[in-house]
């Protein structure tokens, strides 16, 4: 094997959980979710050659990533459906969450599974804890937009969180 392929497959292998949280926000059957995969790895290695080696790794992944499944999920009809998010989106400790915590938690990620995917997208990336500056580098937008978009979407939770009581 190629060094180039080695040390490609080694950074897919130290980052798939990247890869692994974008297919289980988008993608309701492990069908799709490995077919997204495949998709996203495939379009990884296609830019391989043209990475900036000046940008964060994680950024121009995320990127690629972001990409692929949004039009995958606009590709393949799935706008009109609600897509299930995986347990990876919204990590919380193994320890034992109060009654009203995991209820909050479970309508969190069902109104993020509502979302238009531009703004799934945009939450994913900031519930990762990126700042304003890299979510703006991996969705190619500015930092005044990401930090609106951002607000915007708090109050829409908080809105629907309102609603529920």
């Amino acid at each position: 094997m190629q060094q180039v392929q080695k040390d490609f497959l080694e950074i897919i292998d130290a980052n798939k959980r990247i890869i692994f949280k974008i297919c289980n926000s988008y993608c309701r059957n492990a069908v799709d979710r490995e077919d997204l995969a495949q998709e996203i790895i495939f379009q990884l290695w296609k830019s391989w050659d043209r990475y900036d080696s000046n940008f964060k790794l994680s950024t121009w992944m995320y990127r690629i990533a972001l990409n692929v499944a949004i039009s995958f999920y606009r590709k393949e009809g799935k706008s009109t459906e609600t897509v299930l998010m995986g347990d990876q989106l919204i990590e919380v400790a193994e320890e034992k969450l109060e009654e009203g915590l995991e209820k909050n938690l479970s309508a969190l990620q069902q109104f993020i599974n509502e979302l238009k995917p531009l703004d799934k997208a945009l939450i994913i990336l900031y519930l990762e804890e990126k700042s304003h500056k890299e979510i703006a580098d991996i969705m190619g937008i500015t930092t005044t937009n990401v930090a609106t978009k951002v607000g915007r979407i708090k109050d829409q939770l908080k809105q629907r969180f309102s609603k529920q009581d």
